[in-house]
């Protein structure tokens, strides 16, 4: 059964603190960097081929939102994210990422028909596990440690935060709780740890089925982006899609790679397939880049409210307002069970405490299979649980407020980058920047020259075929436009006037001469 988890948190950090990658038997769009469980380490990893993320950033706080498709056993799914310091884990949902888009996809519009038109008259809720978390430990592995930093439940998913400085034994903790490295990812993983990251890993609880893969989000404290496309290479192709909006004060753009736009003035419609040439253009700018650059597809500046209303009204925007507000649960799922009356209690993030520091001898060994998280050593404390659950509704509010946490104004820039980027280009990491250039980049593209338009062909005001743009004006000429029917009408009620005193003037004349 395939599932989107709309929050795929690929490899992505923001502030220095997200990167990521995923383990599962999966179908997957895109997944950052992407390795098996021990029960699909046989399997052959899917290709990546798209991906979507969206950052929000602000002073105080930056947000990362990921899609991704998964296909397998819940047992199977588990994700590892690169992260500095802790971070906070919440639910999100695809209308999020359907709002942004219907707001800020390119739109190309056709440049006006040059067919001339005959000047004739005449006459379209699910529920989440209250089972207690599994004791996840702190540990040692090959020599080094493999501290435990924070604990969680999030709706499905149980999650744990971690830290090493030793890359070996931090392959050694991942694989005994279950998820199995291979070799080509560890040097990858140990790049990380060398740079001071620490570790989210996420997997599904206990009891839990592939139905209740929600989307996620990770926010850290602090502004800044950065896109580790090392991880992201993991499970890549020869060349991936990517697709990122940055939700910000300003536009942004990368800082280490290329960038380019498509002008407006080199699109041409062709009408005989109704499309333009601008995607071919954007293939021909990437090849001339070697596929390691990135489009400025739009930067807009949008409301708040017009953004929110999107969202409220489950992603229908008609180009001009959003639809009518829809009920919460067709987008959103709640977390836990609600009370009779559909009440909850706020929170939701249920922690487990800090575990106090390394444990010598609490390796865990748990994680694998449906066993969830899991551990076979002391030291971690169980801490009081926060709020046990949110209604549908809290949750779509929580993850609307956290998209706009820190921006004080109405108005707040979105930018869209893409880039079919090629896996030998993927070796450094995107760092993004503001953009020394703060003007806008409209999303509406008016085509003003077209190719191959079929016009009409008229015999009087019947169409009688079609044919080029000089044809259809001749028939038009020597049709109706040339005889229409109200002038025809006064043209003959003058003609026969005159012929009436013409002829009068003519026997007034053989009158005068007779006489």
């Amino acid at each position: 059964m395939k599932q989107r988890l709309a929050s795929r948190l690929a490899p992505l950090v923001v502030a220095g603190a997200f990167a990521g990658a995923c383990a599962a038997e999966r179908e997957a769009s895109a997944c950052g960097g992407c390795f098996p469980g021990p029960q699909e380490a046989a399997q052959t990893l899917t290709d990546v081929t798209d991906e979507k993320m969206l950052l929000a950033v602000s002073p105080t706080q930056s947000t990362l939102y990921d899609e991704i498709e998964y296909a397998g056993s819940p047992s199977s799914f588990a994700w590892v994210l690169p992260i500095h310091g802790t971070v906070t884990v919440g639910l999100s949902a695809d209308v999020l990422f359907q709002s942004i888009d219907t707001l800020t996809a390119t739109q190309i519009d056709p440049p006006p028909s040059s067919c001339p038109q005959p000047n004739c008259s005449g006459g379209g809720c699910g529920s989440s596990s209250k089972a207690g978390l599994a004791s996840f430990t702190s540990g040692t592995s090959g020599g080094g440690t493999v501290q435990v930093l924070k604990q969680s439940t999030v709706g499905p998913y149980e999650t744990v935060q971690l830290h090493s400085t030793d890359a070996s034994a931090l392959d050694g903790w991942l694989t005994q709780n279950g998820f199995d490295i291979p070799v080509a990812v560890q040097p990858i993983l140990g790049a990380y740890v060398s740079e001071g990251f620490d570790f989210l890993a996420m997997k599904l609880s206990p009891g839990q089925g592939v139905q209740a893969m929600r989307p996620v989000r990770v926010t850290t404290a602090g502004a800044g982006l950065s896109l580790p496309l090392r991880m992201a290479s993991i499970g890549t192709g020869a060349i991936t899609g990517i697709t990122i909006w940055i939700v910000a004060d300003g536009r942004y753009e990368p800082h280490n790679f290329q960038t380019f736009t498509i002008p407006t003035s080199s699109l041409v419609w062709d009408w005989s397939s109704s499309s333009s040439n601008y995607t071919t253009l954007r293939a021909a700018q990437e090849a001339s880049f070697h596929n390691a650059a990135w489009e400025l597809e739009s930067s807009l500046d949008l409301s708040v409210s017009v953004i929110t209303n999107v969202i409220l009204a489950g992603g229908q925007y008609t180009g001009y307002s959003a639809g009518p507000p829809g009920e919460a649960a067709q987008d959103y799922l709640p977390v836990g069970n609600p009370s009779e009356a559909g009440v909850c209690d706020e929170g939701g993030e249920r922690d487990e405490g800090d575990d106090g520091g390394a444990s010598d001898g609490g390796t865990g060994d748990g994680m694998a299979g449906d066993a969830g998280l899991a551990g076979d050593g002391g030291g971690t404390s169980q801490g009081g649980a926060g709020g046990a659950c949110q209604t549908a509704e809290q949750v779509r509010d929580a993850d609307i407020a956290t998209l706009f946490a820190g921006m004080t104004s109405p108005t707040i820039r979105v930018t869209r980058i893409r880039s079919d980027i090629a896996q030998t280009a993927m070796t450094v990491d995107l760092q993004l920047q503001a953009s020394a250039d703060q003007s806008e980049v409209s999303n509406i593209r008016q085509v003003t020259q077209s190719i191959n338009e079929k016009c009409p062909l008229y015999d009087g005001c019947n169409q009688v075929g079609t044919g080029t743009v000089a044809q259809a004006q001749a028939s038009v000429n020597g049709g109706c436009s040339a005889s229409l029917p109200g002038r025809a009408g006064t043209g003959v009620g003058f003609g026969a006037g005159a012929g009436a005193l013409l002829l009068l003037a003519r026997r007034s004349a053989r009158r005068r001469r007779s006489g």
